[in-house]
């Protein structure tokens, strides 16, 4: 009797999403039945693919190398499918996206949705941290990212035109009607910056070591958005890149004098999504939005 399909693919989806639950919900079936799939995979071969401790599980060394093939087996899966769906000019069709942040990839987006108003898009976002796992894991088709591995050969990257971190206020701080600040200035106040892991707080973090300074206040806050109220609430200086502050009456930004504090950011997927129908239109859409400027 030939391996259950059904089988392999939930086995697949537990092994990517690292979770039994996340699994279920990925491919729409229940917890109880996806967790019979893989245990009658299990017992038909007499074997452990995953070794479980409470809610966190991992793959046993037959559990990767098994994944190891499925994660190609689905892969060429996929690639049928998007050939298939190419035929019809892409009028139908996913394009999963994380993001760092909205006000780069949005626009774009929408660029692409005006494109190929047939292709379904989803978005999440999370730091840098989060959507290095997100592709890795092949929860999402494209990131959008601040930065990226130089020596990891698994991805492919646009680069898109650099940004500027600026410093902003509340309009009820003293900086408020000023133009700029310099280093020293900064590190004497309380900056409020989003969890480790942001590539804003990296930057940042950066020059100030680079200047030969210390941070002596620091407010952490999860979310741009967190930050972006604290600082309206006169919590402390905040730092963002320059397009994502947007127009907020409550805010008031500045330019630092002495650091550099460029921002740049990427759109980038595994390799071996690139040649995918999907991907590919949209990359060569980002490619050809680039060169434009």
């Amino acid at each position: 009797m030939p391996i259950s399909h059904a089988h392999l693919r939930s086995f697949h989806a537990v092994a990517t999403h690292g979770s039994f639950t996340r699994a279920a919900e990925f491919l729409h079936i229940t917890q109880p039945t996806l967790s019979g799939q893989v245990k009658e995979l299990e017992e038909r071969y007499g074997i452990k693919l995953f070794i479980r401790h409470g809610r966190r599980i991992e793959l046993t060394d037959m559990g990767l190398s098994a994944y190891a093939i499925t994660r190609h087996m689905f892969r060429y899966e996929e690639e049928v499918e998007q050939l298939l769906q190419s035929a019809r000019a892409l009028t139908t069709g996913k394009l999963r996206v994380a993001a760092d942040s909205p006000y780069i990839a949005t626009p774009l987006l929408a660029q692409f949705q005006r494109l190929y108003p047939g292709i379904q898009i989803s978005i999440q976002y999370g730091n840098s941290e989060q959507l290095m796992t997100w592709l890795a894991s092949r929860r999402c088709d494209v990131a959008f990212l601040p930065n990226i591995p130089q020596s990891d050969d698994r991805l492919f990257s646009i680069p898109l035109v650099p940004d500027n971190l600026v410093v902003f206020v509340s309009q009820d701080h003293a900086w408020a009607d000023r133009q700029s600040v310099n280093m020293a200035e900064l590190t004497n106040q309380r900056i409020v910056l989003r969890e480790k892991g942001s590539r804003t707080r990296s930057i940042f973090e950066e020059a100030v070591r680079q200047s030969g300074l210390e941070l002596k206040d620091v407010m952490e806050i999860s979310g741009r958005e967190g930050v972006r109220e604290a600082v309206a609430a006169g919590f402390g200086v905040g730092i963002v890149a320059e397009n994502e502050l947007g127009a907020d009456s409550r805010l008031s930004s500045l330019r630092v004098s002495d650091a550099e504090l460029n921002h740049a950011e990427y759109v980038t997927c595994l390799k071996e999504h690139q040649a995918l129908r999907v991907t590919d239109a949209f990359l060569d859409m980002i490619q050809s939005s680039q060169q434009a400027q």
